[in-house]
């Protein structure tokens, strides 16, 4: 007979408190069903059906992401559900660019020892964020590991996979004379953190002071969700012929990220007199000292996303966009050369 002997919830690591998690999400998992999805939490692995999902002769796109050191502000404030949708945001943004509808999302949520209220909230942002994107909440895991993170410490990947029919990738038939549509972002988004967290160290203000430029808490402002730029992208790509490509603006900024949709020999000029500067985005560059080249290659600056379109078909992407509340504007053109060429000053 063994004495004294050691349960995995003595080493640290709560099975029940897993279990009970996985019976709290199934309604928000429920909430994001979609035309193809076979089965979801509970089993081994989830199954979906390209063709009840409608597509014929599918190729498969799919893109991992996390949400960067956001998390410490989500951690140090306590607010947790935003950064759900921010997972969601990263990786079916980056889907859409390449011409991709986002069928379905698995999310890796690690942890010291688990919270059930406080994963729930962040689960049921991640099913937030598959519903505005229109794909399903299949499966993920959740990991107990104490020794690893400490204290209120919790860690977040997401993987996303969606599909498109063959021939429709993105970029496509990007040419010289293209019109740059951009598309409003919601504010920091989910890149540049670590000197956004450095700017707010030198002005001396704590999360929860109220923020010098809105009227919620510095924490607050900072934790605004990514935007979900999904459908209105795909309604304008359902247009056809009106969307030549597409580059989402995260890490690297406008100066690195629009060029991703370019082909060689061509570059992109960008009008800044052509968008507000988000107050935001003044206030960190204000308090950190930051030269413009650098917020335009750390940061979105205002403008999350940028679409190439046909210039005959200007009015009716701007439409497209719209249709899902995103705010789109010309910011510039398509022209011959190579990287981003900047008319004007971000004011």
């Amino acid at each position: 007979m063994i004495k004294n002997g050691l349960t995995y919830a003595d080493a640290g690591v709560d099975i029940d408190a897993g279990n009970t998690l996985v019976e709290r999400i199934k309604p928000a998992a429920k909430r994001t069903s979609r035309p193809g999805l076979m089965s979801g939490l509970g089993g081994f692995g989830a199954l979906f059906d390209l063709k009840a999902a409608g597509y014929i002769d599918p190729v498969l796109v799919a893109a991992t992401d996390g949400v960067g050191t956001k998390l410490k502000i989500a951690i140090d404030t306590g607010i947790a559900s935003g950064v759900g949708i921010d997972l969601v945001a990263m990786c079916v943004n980056d889907l859409v660019c390449q011409g991709a509808e986002p069928l379905f999302f698995l999310d890796y949520f690690a942890t010291g020892k688990l919270d059930v209220d406080h994963a729930t909230r962040v689960i049921d942002g991640i099913a937030e964020g598959c519903n505005r994107a229109g794909c399903a909440l299949i499966g993920g895991e959740t990991a107990e590991m104490p020794g690893m993170y400490s204290g209120d410490d919790f860690d977040l990947a997401g993987f996303a996979v969606g599909a498109m029919e063959r021939g429709g990738m993105l970029p496509a038939d990007v040419k010289v004379g293209d019109i740059l549509i951009g598309l409003a972002s919601d504010g920091v988004h989910s890149n540049g953190y670590s000197l956004v967290r450095r700017v707010v160290e030198k002005s001396g203000l704590g999360w929860d002071a109220p923020s010098p430029y809105s009227g919620t808490t510095l924490g607050e402002d900072l934790l605004r969700p990514t935007r979900i730029y999904v459908k209105g992208a795909l309604a304008a790509i359902a247009e056809g012929g009106i969307v030549h490509g597409l580059a989402h603006i995260t890490g690297g900024g406008l100066t690195e990220n629009l060029p991703r949709m370019l082909p060689s020999g061509m570059g992109a000029e960008v009008d800044l007199n052509a968008w507000e500067l988000p107050p935001v985005f003044q206030w960190l560059q204000r308090e950190g000292g930051i030269e413009n080249s650098e917020l335009l290659k750390t940061f979105n600056c205002g403008v999350g996303m940028i679409a190439a379109v046909s210039a005959d078909k200007v009015d009716a992407a701007i439409r497209a966009f719209s249709s899902d509340g995103h705010e789109a504007f010309v910011i510039g053109n398509v022209v011959a050369g190579e990287g981003v060429v900047y008319r004007g000053q971000l004011v």
